[in-house]
């Protein structure tokens, strides 16, 4: 079974549209398909415009908006297909496209990633989504896949099974299956202009997708060695803080200087406290994962 989850927030225009046009699609596959929708807590008339009846169409419905993760991670827990799709409701995902993505998984791939190759998004999503894509997933993870932001994705039920979504992960699950030892690739997939709405991203979503990319990059390289990370940064203002007041002890010493005049002697001290409590956040943390792999085995 296919298992195509679509979370949606206030997409009534898009809806009815997006489900006909899959209807048309999934009617020629030989597997067994359902639909999911899942409400993130929409405020417009969407219920009135989707008025037909569909076979194999759950319904979740969240009280209050609670993000697409968590949109996504209703969808799938309710679902039952062995493959999962991943698709944006508004519409910019053609559902033509299926088959391909279908295909690929059947080939033998674990997960298949969308390109839109051709974005017709204006530029203020699109030249922040290049900056992203081109230099700091390449920079961050290597990354090989061009347009990671695609919500347009296919994976075998065992890669969401091994990989939990939490959060806005659901943008980096390409990357960490990879990690994970799935075999990954892309397709190139149409995309459409918007037809109705608007986004739902907003400015902040720049800001917070970097944030999420310095998550994933620690989470992803530093889980089993938290110190390994916290070491060098805690060795680094360390050393610069003993420095400075190894310096200032030599000039109070030898050339008789007289040191509650030298504001260089409190950031000395401050970089020495800081990198040891850095330092010792490595350990505390090393000692978690080490009970954590104790308690597991």
């Amino acid at each position: 079974m296919i298992s195509i989850i679509i979370p949606f927030y206030n997409e009534s225009e898009s809806l009815p549209t997006l489900i006909i046009q899959i209807i048309e699609v999934i009617r020629k596959f030989k597997e067994k398909v359902e639909i999911i929708l899942v409400d993130d807590g929409s405020t417009d008339a969407w219920r009135q415009n989707l008025k037909f009846k569909i076979l194999n169409l759950k319904l979740i419905q969240h009280r209050k908006r609670l993000g697409k993760g968590k949109a996504l991670l209703s969808g799938f827990n309710a679902s039952k297909g062995d493959i999962i799709v991943f698709m944006d409701a508004d519409l910019q995902d053609d559902p033509k496209d299926l088959p391909n993505f279908i295909k690929e998984i059947n080939n033998g791939y674990d997960l298949i990633n969308g390109w839109r190759k051709n974005r017709v998004d204006p530029l203020s999503k699109t030249l922040p989504s290049f900056i992203f894509n081109n230099f700091i997933l390449k920079t961050f993870f290597k990354s090989k896949f061009h347009d990671l932001n695609c919500g347009y994705k296919a994976m075998k039920r065992q890669v969401l099974e091994e990989i939990k979504l939490y959060g806005d992960n659901y943008r980096f699950l390409p990357i960490m299956a990879e990690q994970a030892g799935f075999k990954t690739g892309e397709v190139i997939v149409t995309h459409h202009p918007r037809k109705w709405g608007v986004s739902k991203f907003g400015f902040f979503r720049l800001f917070f997708g970097f944030i999420d990319t310095i998550t994933a990059y620690f989470v992803s390289t530093f889980t089993e060695k938290p110190l390994h990370f916290f070491g060098p940064i805690g060795a680094v203002l360390f050393i610069f803080g003993f420095l400075i007041t190894a310096y200032l002890i030599v000039e109070r010493i030898f050339f008789h200087i007289l040191l509650y005049r030298r504001p260089s002697l409190l950031i000395g001290i401050l970089l020495i406290m800081v990198g040891v409590q850095v330092i010792m956040t490595g350990i505390i943390a090393e000692l978690v994962v080490f009970l954590h792999k104790k308690n597991n085995t």
